[in-house]
């Protein structure tokens, strides 16, 4: 990775801060996605509370790092205010297995109908952040995941909290310029390399957002964007993203190298997607690339392995 400041796709920021927790937009995508969860499980009504109190306990059954307390919070504020949960691990924090999580006062029913939903939201988001964690300690500040989500923004709060990069938190965040996007905008022009050019000539950078990305598919096309870019880098504008679609690490590190020896490369923040694997993950960092992208880090990832027990069970 080159240099020592983080790549643009660094967006968790939006999403959550240490001292002041979610964002009001996270807030909003926690209760998109716990109605869901909750009317999925048959829950469509606030439970208001019951006689019989009990309390339990979630212990974690393998080492991980635990994302979802603040999502939980705000499901059971509005869905179960009558329950009280006290944690003894927030967001982002390691546990170790045998570890204890949180502990559940109130009413028996609620406890038991909530149970598979609060389980559900913690063991998926902490699953995504403990995988995020594995690969970014191979590749630190280099592992993105990409728009491919299950549970949308929460996904990429889940791999912000486990060290990875969010990449652009959707379509309207920063502008990603793919094979579809240039032929649709530039149809009466031939060729991906020419319309890369004539993209990058016209694009007004006011309004990609975050950063403005482009994808390309030969190291010829890469060179095109770079050398583009460097032009319009008189005018003040921010570093241009190249995306190598399905390059290989090999084919990355000699594009990189290319552009170092052309005077190209500090122009542009260089991505790798497609294709990257945790086996050689070890190949793709030392391949002198800025971002790693995949969606690995936070789909099919297995949960973390969580359970609740009511005392005395």
């Amino acid at each position: 990775m080159t240099g020592a400041s983080r790549p643009p796709h660094d967006r968790g920021h939006v999403l959550w801060s240490a001292e002041d927790g979610p964002t009001r937009m996270l807030q909003a995508s926690f209760d998109r996605w716990v109605g869901s969860v909750l009317a999925d499980d048959g829950i469509d009504m606030p439970f208001m509370g019951g006689a019989q109190a009990v309390e339990a306990t979630i212990i974690s059954k393998a080492d991980g790092i635990v994302v979802g307390t603040a999502a939980i919070d705000h499901m059971l504020q509005i869905w179960a205010p009558s329950l009280k949960i006290t944690w003894m691990a927030s967001d982002g924090k390691k546990v170790s297995v045998g570890d204890e999580i949180a502990s559940i006062n109130g009413d028996r029913e609620t406890v038991l109908m909530m149970e598979r939903s609060i389980l559900n939201i913690l063991g998926q988001l902490s699953g995504i952040a403990t995988e995020a964690k594995r690969w970014s300690a191979i590749a630190p500040g280099q592992i993105a995941c990409t728009r491919k989500t299950i549970w949308g923004l929460m996904d990429k709060w889940a791999v912000h909290l486990g060290g990875g990069l969010t990449h652009r938190l959707n379509r309207a965040d920063a502008q990603m310029v793919k094979e579809n996007d240039l032929a649709s905008m530039l149809d009466g022009v031939d060729g991906h390399a020419n319309r890369i050019a004539q993209y990058l000539q016209e694009v007004d950078v006011s309004t990609c957002g975050a950063f403005l990305e482009v994808e390309v598919r030969e190291g010829k096309e890469a060179i095109i964007a770079a050398a583009m870019w460097a032009q319009r880098r008189e005018e003040g504008v921010k570093k241009l993203v190249i995306m190598l679609d399905n390059f290989g690490p090999e084919r990355c590190k000699e594009v990189a190298a290319e552009l170092t020896e052309m005077g190209l490369r500090e122009h542009v923040v260089l991505e790798a997607s497609g294709g990257i694997e945790f086996e050689h993950l070890d190949q793709w960092h030392e391949c002198g690339l800025d971002v790693l992208s995949t969606s690995a880090i936070n789909r099919g990832v297995a949960p973390l392995d969580v359970s609740m027990l009511i005392t005395g069970a």
